[in-house]
């Protein structure tokens, strides 16, 4: 019974994708971002196209899987996709350009960084990307389609493994737990020592 439930959970997540096939489109790719919201480091965005039997039942949201559980489906989905392209948005460039528009400039580099070209893409949230190719923006993608899902756990795991290099060169702000949101415990050594060369500029909490 378990397994049967698994597999319908797969079988809706992959509503999108059949979708875009039925239509004609053979590349599907699922585009997904994190690091919005914290005041310091890069925003990350991972771009996934899947096999049309990915055989990755446990996958989904980033945010409601353990680290370790994220950790391990971040291999396994290395293992199983077609392909899989990054962008990373450095935090200059969204002091320069704010948040919504570096989050387009990292999915754009995440779909640039593929080796195959998608014909269709799954973005999660209600957006378009300025790019020529079929595209279809879906609020919560990443809890309603498999390829997002996917590439939400990638983004997650990529931009965690940054935030716990950057500590060991700024360990004053506690970047291996915060992972540059804003907690009580960053806020207060933001106060104390200033911000550091990653932290957001144009971000309330870090700008005095």
């Amino acid at each position: 019974m378990p397994r049967r439930c698994s597999d319908a959970l797969v079988v809706d997540m992959l509503l999108h994708e059949r979708e875009a096939r039925l239509q004609g489109f053979q590349t599907v790719v699922g585009i997904d971002e994190v690091g919005r919201g914290p005041l310091a480091g890069p925003v990350v965005a991972a771009a996934v196209i899947l096999p049309h039997i990915p055989s990755l039942q446990d996958v989904r949201d980033s945010k409601k899987l353990s680290a370790p559980k994220r950790e391990m489906l971040y291999r396994k989905i290395h293992s199983r996709a077609l392909c899989i392209g990054m962008g990373l948005v450095e935090p200059w460039e969204i002091d320069d350009v704010n948040i919504l528009q570096a989050t387009f400039q990292a999915m754009l580099h995440a779909v640039g960084e593929l080796r195959v070209a998608p014909d269709f893409l799954l973005i999660d949230g209600p957006y378009r990307l300025p790019i020529d190719v079929a595209q279809k923006g879906i609020p919560q993608g990443d809890q309603k389609s498999l390829s997002i899902a996917a590439a939400s756990i990638v983004a997650k795991v990529h931009r965690d493994a940054l935030m716990a290099r950057y500590h060991t060169l700024y360990p004053l702000y506690g970047f291996d737990r915060n992972k540059g949101y804003g907690t009580p415990e960053h806020l207060e050594a933001i106060r104390r020592h200033g911000p550091c060369p990653i932290h957001r500029m144009s971000f309330k909490g870090v700008r005095h």
